[in-house]
């Protein structure tokens, strides 16, 4: 990526500022192997995905292309978020209001519960609350049907006045709050739980991409690089489908979130910003996402787009960094000036009612998959965690039919 005086193109603060020498180093996966579970992809959902099922006693063996948590995980804005990031209006429209409501409730239960396995796990976050906001006359009309929406359906869903949001997050227009919900260092968070999967007997291997997947009447092997993986079920975390699974494609849209963090801002700045405790979204579309890092960064999510092709992101990405930049000072006027210290994407794939898909697919025997989180919280990696330990056990929940392939 492209360098320039001020900013730090093309990687996330989170990679960046992990100390090189506490990195950890897998081996590669060689010679054959078998196990109950093969999970492929190491970022935040594989991890948890290799904790669970290890800590329910399931032979485990998870397999990364590259290096654990440098993908989505690294490049998160590292929300734990209690909601699926799309609105229960447009949701209870597309699926219905029974599912749609499974679907919130789902959610908010499994960012709950992600949050307290991080506390057992001694794995840093801080609580903090959210604030749906509407900034333009269009979103507040939004803001009141989306409430409407979730207190029909049994939702809580308390609207904030502009004064109170003013006071919680420095911005002078109505909001919905939302109590739960903590932020986190996503790649540490990743590392965290691959390093408790270990402890628990999974085994993990790193630069040790699948070139090939073959299925019979009970097991699947792997082939990697340098060896061979039997299981009895192969578990594909991979955010979307690889090309190994071309034709699950058409179920999804690729698309690039953006994402910068600020140099500090100034002490009598931060004064002004409100109590500076509470994740900010606004009903833009796409959304923003915002949130202090350190107590004295802002980091801003957003400026999603269709994904480009490669030789175009570096100028894509500088060209996104200013555009959020920009975006954010008309949130924030006072931090006009501030420059970005690091400006970088993450690639994802959206579904067309934009829940996740997590668990089977008909054509493909033996497998379980979880594509499609674009809600940019780290919420739905757990929650996929425990759907594809339900499915492996023969356990699925009533609620996790939701989030199946449709």
């Amino acid at each position: 990526m492209c360098l320039d005086l001020m900013t730090k193109y093309g990687t996330s603060p989170w990679i960046d500022r992990f100390p090189k020498s506490r990195v950890p180093d897998y081996p590669r996966q060689r010679g054959p192997l078998e196990t109950d579970v093969a999970i492929i992809g190491a970022g935040l959902t594989g991890c948890a995905t290799a904790y669970a099922m290890a800590a329910a006693d399931v032979r485990v063996v998870l397999i990364e292309s590259e290096r654990i948590g440098r993908g989505g995980a690294g490049s998160g804005a590292g929300w734990i978020a209690d909601d699926p990031g799309v609105s229960f209006a447009d949701l209870q429209k597309a699926l219905g209001l029974r599912p749609a409501r499974r679907a919130w409730q789902a959610w908010h239960r499994a960012g709950l519960d992600f949050a307290a396995l991080l506390r057992r796990l001694k794995i840093s976050l801080e609580p903090h609350g959210s604030v749906d906001v509407a900034t333009t006359a269009e979103q507040t009309l939004r803001l009141a049907r989306e409430q409407k929406a979730r207190r029909e359906a049994g939702l809580d869903a308390p609207m904030l006045k502009p004064r109170a949001v003013g006071a919680e997050a420095g911005l002078a227009a109505p909001g919905i709050r939302a109590r739960d919900g903590a932020t986190i260092d996503p790649y540490r968070a990743a590392l965290a739980l691959a390093r408790a999967a270990v402890q628990r007997g999974a085994q993990v291997f790193e630069r040790s991409p699948a070139v090939r997947i073959e299925f019979g009447s009970r097991t699947a092997d792997i082939k990697t690089e340098h060896g061979t993986i039997r299981a009895n079920r192969v578990v594909v975390a991979t955010g979307g489908p690889t090309p190994l699974f071309k034709a699950l494609r058409r179920h999804f849209w690729f698309r690039r979130r953006y994402a910068v963090l600020t140099a500090p801002v100034p002490a009598d700045i931060r004064r002004r910003l409100g109590r500076r405790e509470a994740v900010v979204r606004d009903l833009g579309d796409p959304a923003h996402i915002v949130r202090w890092v350190g107590g004295e960064r802002l980091l801003v999510t957003g400026a999603d787009a269709e994904r480009q092709p490669d030789r175009q992101r570096d100028k894509t990405l500088i060209q996104r960094t200013g555009q959020l930049m920009y975006e954010l000072s008309t949130m924030y006027p006072d931090i006009s000036g501030i420059a970005p210290e690091y400006g970088w994407d993450a690639a994802y794939a959206r579904t067309g009612d934009g829940l996740p898909y997590i668990g089977p697919h008909r054509n493909y025997p033996h497998h379980l998959f979880a594509f499609g989180d674009s809600s940019h919280s780290a919420t739905g990696g757990y929650l996929a965690s425990r759907i594809l330990l339900r499915h492996h056990l023969g356990e699925p929940d009533a609620a996790d039919e939701v989030f199946g392939f449709r």
